[in-house]
């Protein structure tokens, strides 16, 4: 059985070999893994080598379309779900895929149909890009100054991404944009990845420090702030990157339209607020320094404490709008639990 090839920013398989960019090493060095097992791509998804809550379900799933096209019985092909499905708490796109994978496992389905499943939901993910950008950008205005947070991009998806993909194709529409770029604290994500998807796309923007935003929407500077999401609840809170509940307290001061670009495959169905969103720790090592392409640099005492949540939880209250693959929602929908609804849709539809 064979499985064609697939390729994305981020993410490749080709002539039977699943290939992964560190993102640790941007911007200095583009360096291409291949995953030999199921374990070098855990330590890749924990180790953020890996990252954005639809690329990493992504990923996870051309490992299971790998392992069906190499012929693995039900009980391999269900022991590599569960595995996977623990590599990280947050991002609940790893989560629905493989729990859909499962059920149609214990259907009874076969490895080529498997394989179908899984291509099909590479696919899809572009096919999701598409569509919120196309949304999110009906929103911008010519000369609009956007900020945003992390990284959004084709880094984060298989497509031209959620947040970013909406700013891109604004630019592509001639409307003159310009972008102010978070750093993104500890990881730096804003200015290691985002900065560089955004120099590789021609779209003009300025790096700030994450403590900078407050200054900016004071002057005037900001248009809208726009963002991803790792995982959404159905009243509308939604977990993404530590910073950004900040983001969202201060647009709302500011009188700053606040956005969240999401596809439908980051709503939660079984997660009634944010309260119940698992948040996940990492090492305290993230905070007392950095580490990347330029080394590493240890600016605190080796042995501080330090609180490392990897999100945080922005309530519904502080969104101006859901921008989704379906549509665009507003208060009043998510209210009346449209949320819910067009997940279903969605899965309707696989």
């Amino acid at each position: 059985m064979e499985m064609h090839d697939l390729v994305s920013t981020g993410l490749r398989y080709q002539r039977g070999e699943l290939h992964v960019l560190d993102q640790r090493r941007l911007p200095g060095e583009e360096h291409w893994h291949v995953c030999e097992d199921i374990d070098d791509l855990v330590c890749l998804i924990r180790g953020l080598a890996i990252r954005g809550a639809p690329l990493i379900g992504v990923a996870a799933v051309v490992w299971i379309a790998h392992r069906a096209a190499q012929g693995d019985d039900v009980a391999a092909l269900t022991a590599a779900i569960a595995t996977l499905r623990a590599s990280r708490p947050t991002a609940v796109n790893l989560m629905n895929y493989l729990d859909y994978l499962q059920a149609e496992l214990d259907s009874g389905i076969g490895n080529e149909a498997m394989l179908d499943k899984c291509i099909a939901i590479f696919e899809e993910d572009v096919m999701l890009c598409e569509a919120m950008s196309e949304n999110g950008a009906a929103l911008v205005n010519d000369g609009d100054s956007i900020l945003t947070h992390c990284n959004t991009g084709g880094l984060a998806t298989v497509g031209v991404g959620t947040a970013l993909g909406v700013i891109t194709r604004a630019h592509q529409q001639g409307k003159g944009i310009r972008v102010w770029v978070d750093e993104t604290r500890p990881l730096l994500q804003g200015g290691r990845l985002t900065a560089w998807e955004l120099g590789k796309a021609g779209v003009p923007y300025q790096l700030i420090c994450d403590s900078m935003a407050a200054g900016l929407m004071a002057k005037g500077e900001v248009d809208h702030v726009m963002v991803g999401s790792d995982r959404i609840a159905v009243n509308g809170d939604f977990a993404n990157k530590i910073g950004t509940y900040s983001l969202a307290v201060l647009a709302k001061h500011h009188d700053v339209p606040f956005y969240v670009v999401a596809p439908r495959t980051t709503i939660d169905p079984d997660c009634a607020s944010g309260d119940l969103i698992p948040i996940e720790q990492r090492d305290a090592a993230e905070v007392r320094g950095a580490n990347g392409s330029f080394g590493d640099c240890c600016w605190a005492p080796v042995d501080a404490p330090a609180y490392n949540p990897a999100f945080d939880v922005t309530p519904a209250a502080l969104v101006t709008g859901w921008i989704l693959d379906s549509g665009i929602y507003d208060q009043q929908d998510v209210a009346d639990g449209e949320l819910a609804k067009v997940y279903s849709q969605l899965k309707g539809s696989n």
